[in-house]
């Protein structure tokens, strides 16, 4: 008999809560948006509202952190059926890792097929700004190569395989449909590419450390995302997702600059219109993006 480590998210539980949230709304989404710090106002342009706190959500966990609200909103997006998490859960909230990654399984049995992932994070690439928007291309998950990993336990193959592929995990088309996007809003110079890395936090990265992470290929630092993004591909969804330069990591033992929180926020509220146009602009996008490619299969 193999351990369960952790089995807080069986299928079952998610099931449960999927059903729960199916029974009060009308709304069947095909696009889930996770909203990192500061940019909970992706979620009040969706129309036709229906919005359940966290904490009133069977099996769900709440957000514990300053600029996440914590409720999940369903609405439509340019008519797209979508569900919004205004907050997520991170490591550094004492959950374990299955736990913060639980509502990607969730997504998947409302029905989602691709979901939008933003989060705020530290520019560790000299050549990025603060506000400037990096979409994501890879990720270094430092926490997996301890162990600390949303997959560890028994797999259900109700979710997906047991050893799922990563190389492809961030969708090249999205990430396109991005750039093209960005250009005609007019703020392609904001926009980056690069690699995510993700670390347990809640304290900021020592010198030392945003020097090692640059030297391994991290354009950029945070504490959140890649384990939502593991679980939603080993599910088979669609995964894109963007990180607002908020704060320049520290590389240099003579600098008196300090990250800290309020200047992640302040950062997240001047870009959030903008961010918000870019998601919403891309949204409207896919349904048009995702028929062409089905329109060229059937030929």
């Amino acid at each position: 008999m193999f351990p369960q480590v952790n089995q807080s998210d069986t299928y079952e539980d998610c099931k449960a809560t999927a059903d729960w949230l199916l029974a009060r709304t009308a709304v069947r989404p095909s696009v889930g948006i996770v909203c990192g710090s500061g940019l909970g106002g992706l979620a009040a342009v969706l129309k036709d509202q229906v919005a359940f706190d966290y904490k009133d959500v069977p099996n769900f966990p709440q957000s514990t952190v300053h600029g996440h609200a914590g409720r999940l909103v369903f609405g439509t997006l340019k008519g797209r059926s979508c569900v919004c998490m205004q907050g997520r859960f991170h490591l550094y909230e004492g959950y374990p890792v299955q736990k913060v990654a639980m509502p990607m399984r969730i997504f998947k049995l409302l029905g989602v097929d691709t979901v939008i992932l933003t989060n705020a994070a530290g520019g560790l690439n000299q050549d990025f700004k603060v506000g400037d928007i990096m979409i994501v291309k890879d990720h270094i998950n430092l926490p997996g190569f301890a162990g600390t990993h949303p997959l560890v336990g028994l797999n259900d193959e109700r979710f997906g395989v047991r050893f799922p592929c990563m190389s492809d995990a961030y969708d090249r088309e999205l990430q396109q449909l991005a750039v093209d996007v960005g250009q005609e809003l007019g703020f392609g110079d904001l926009l980056k590419e690069g690699v995510y890395s993700v670390l347990g936090g809640p304290s900021f990265e020592t010198v030392a450390e945003c020097r090692m992470l640059r030297k391994l290929g991290a354009d950029a630092v945070g504490m959140s995302t890649v384990h939502e993004v593991i679980v939603a591909r080993h599910c088979g969804l669609r995964v894109f997702a963007l990180s607002l330069i908020t704060n320049q990591a520290v590389m240099d033992y003579d600098s008196q600059e300090k990250a800290n929180h309020e200047e992640v926020l302040a950062t997240a509220k001047q870009r959030a219109e903008q961010l918000e146009r870019l998601i919403y602009t891309m949204v409207a996008r896919m349904e048009h993006h995702n028929n062409n490619n089905n329109h060229d299969d059937d030929d």
